[in-house]
């Protein structure tokens, strides 16, 4: 895997763990020599897994809407940062410049991404892993959410089994590689 694509909160979220988690995998990233492909923010968990990368000597490319470049939310910091008019635009250049996704806690945003990612494995518009990290349960209803649908038929089981989950960060990332 040569380049994740990440989404994860603007906001830092109410436990400490959460920035850990997003500082570890920003450092985690760059001793891979994994690309971090990201939203372009400076703030919440977006920051800090921008910022962990960084310091380890990670190449870091953001994609920011001008919109959100204009409320002075982007990094300057960056390896690159791409600005694009849309939050469509957005989500399809990260898709295009990343090899797998990785979704860390996060609010609608953070959901949009992640579905729209998960919805183009489903339609078979490309083949790239999308991972959810369920950080202390974090996701509990979203995946009993996900068991429902294919219950009630409205999710086959190989389209849910397209969305690889795990508690565990190391080794979520590690299945995201091997499925590349």
């Amino acid at each position: 895997m040569k380049s994740l694509c990440v989404f994860c909160g603007s906001n830092a979220g109410n436990h400490p763990r959460y920035l850990e988690t997003a500082r570890t995998l920003g450092t985690l990233l760059a001793r891979r020599h994994c690309t971090l492909v990201y939203g372009g923010g400076r703030v919440g968990l977006m920051g800090a897994v921008a910022d962990a990368a960084l310091q380890e000597g990670g190449r870091v490319v953001g994609v920011i809407p001008q919109l959100l470049l204009d409320k002075e939310v982007g990094h300057a910091g960056l390896t690159e940062l791409h600005v694009v008019q849309t939050m469509a635009q957005r989500k399809q250049l990260m898709g295009d410049l990343s090899d797998a996704f990785l979704t860390l806690p996060g609010g609608i945003g953070t959901m949009d991404e992640l579905f729209e990612a998960w919805t183009w494995t489903q339609l078979d518009l490309h083949r790239k892993p999308c991972g959810l990290l369920n950080q202390a349960g974090y996701y509990d209803p979203l995946i009993a959410f996900i068991e429902r649908c294919q219950a009630e038929g409205f999710l086959r089981p190989r389209h849910a089994s397209g969305l690889l989950i795990d508690s565990e960060l190391e080794p979520l990332v590690e299945r995201l590689a091997a499925a590349c």
